[in-house]
């Protein structure tokens, strides 16, 4: 069926706007909208009712009333009155009600909303009633349309467009830093700011501060005398140091914290700092200034922790950051025996924990966050220096995930070997430090 043919006849059962007509045929030329498409077909048809009415063919009167009352075509209209005849007024769209024509007004609602938000690129979803949806797929199939955009996709389209030509910010359709969801027939919508990803290294310099916000075992979080009404079990954590100035900047909603693993709550994190990545939610400013950033979370965190290097990065990062959690760790750890012990002995725990692998099953002291299984992790290089006749300075190279506390004390047998069992002595860690997590291969005498 030809074009004009196929518009006829949608016209003539059904009221359809510009955008909607055109957007049947829309895949059929180039460099046009819709509408424009829309008002050519529209403005043929007239043409070829006009040319039969003025032949006194009935059907060019017929054809100019279905353009003015189906199609609110103004050309038909003016046709029609000079041929003397009574112009029916024009309905409302079938297909999209006519919400094209309500775009304007939509969008400078959005660029209002959009305001208080700081990005470089959008992306505009669409959500429609289920009704309207099943009315276009009905039409869709009563006329057998090929070459037609969905209702869904013009409406994303124009409405971008709209957004683009005032704000100068482009569409991106991978990675926008802002998704508008609207509704064009409610006139709703949502404006969803992409998480902002910042990474940098953390180091933790007191002891007594968990990585993380440790919520209250007791109250879960609502407060009770157990934890002073705070609903937190540690006053200060690592997370909430970086997290408080982060929002303030940012203006975000919430935060995630990302790792490259954790260290004990008694531990200190020193060398150049563990790798990690706070992930902001719904920020409203993302042009921050991180220099002037990182000066304020050290300045606030009065000592108890330092950040460096702070960077922008994608989501991507967060992933490559998880696969750090294996990477190499350097650590130091105080030990205290329960009697004195020897040169030799010294030397044997430096000579079995280098080039070892070690078995270890989740410690006692974290199997209720952690699933109850053998892990072998691999020792590359441990150096000892006594401190004491019973106390020992460790510094071990190992691959991450090694439970270091486990390795002095054996925890019951469950880490195996262990300098406990080795030396046949009981061997308590008084202190422990991460020294540094190694991710280009540094040696224990490079930290």
């Amino acid at each position: 069926m030809e074009i004009l043919e196929a518009a006829q006849k949608m016209l003539e059962k059904y009221p359809l706007c510009d955008y909607c007509l055109g957007r049947q045929f829309a895949m059929l030329g180039y460099g046009m909208e819709n509408n424009e498409r829309g008002r050519i077909i529209k403005a043929l048809l007239t043409m070829k009712g006009h040319q039969l009415a003025l032949q006194k063919e009935e059907d060019g009167v017929k054809l100019l009333k279905t353009l003015a009352s189906n199609g609110s075509f103004d050309m038909a209209e003016e046709m029609l009155k000079r041929l003397g005849h009574r112009v029916k007024e024009g309905q409302a769209c079938h297909l999209c009600e006519d919400r094209f024509k309500a775009l304007p007004r939509i969008v400078e609602k959005i660029l209002e909303a959009l305001k208080e938000y700081e990005y470089r690129s959008i992306l505009v979803g669409i959500t429609l009633p289920v009704e309207v949806e099943e009315r276009e797929d009905e039409f869709k199939a009563e006329f057998e349309v090929q070459y037609g955009e969905s209702m869904r996709n013009a409406f994303s389209r124009v409405i971008g467009k709209m957004i683009t030509e005032i704000t100068k910010k482009p569409v991106n359709y991978t990675n926008p830093e802002v998704t508008i969801l609207v509704n064009p027939f409610t006139e709703e919508f949502e404006i969803q700011a992409n998480p902002l990803y910042i990474m940098g290294r953390y180091r933790k310099l007191v002891r007594g501060i968990p990585q993380s916000k440790w919520i209250c075992m007791r109250c879960r979080g609502w407060g009770c005398p157990r934890c002073n009404w705070t609903g937190k079990m540690y006053p200060d954590s690592v997370e909430e140091l970086i997290a408080a100035p982060v929002l303030r900047v940012t203006l975000g909603e919430d935060t995630a914290f990302h790792s490259a693993g954790r260290e004990d709550i008694d531990a200190l994190m020193l060398g150049s700092g563990r790798p990690f990545i706070i992930e902001v939610k719904k920020p409203k400013k993302r042009f921050i200034d991180l220099q002037e950033l990182e000066r304020t979370i050290n300045e606030e965190a009065d000592g108890k922790i330092e950040v460096s290097n702070l960077r922008f990065v994608n989501k991507g990062m967060v992933r490559r950051l998880k696969q750090l959690e294996g990477a190499e760790k350097i650590y130091r750890v105080l030990v205290e025996f329960d009697r004195e012990v020897s040169d030799e002995e010294l030397k044997t725990i430096e000579k079995t924990f280098t080039n070892t692998v070690i078995r270890q099953r989740t410690p006692l002291r974290v199997l209720h966050r952690r699933a109850d299984r053998i892990r072998e992790k691999y020792i590359y290089e441990t150096k000892v220096k006594r401190l004491a006749r019973n106390r020992a300075e460790i510094k071990i190279r190992c691959q991450g995930g090694l439970y270091i506390k486990e390795l002095v004390t054996g925890d019951n047998g469950r880490t195996n070997p262990n300098i406990s069992s080795l030396i046949k002595v009981k061997a308590v860690p008084k202190e422990l430090d991460v020294l540094n997590v190694v991710v280009k291969g540094e040696k224990i005498g490079e930290v």
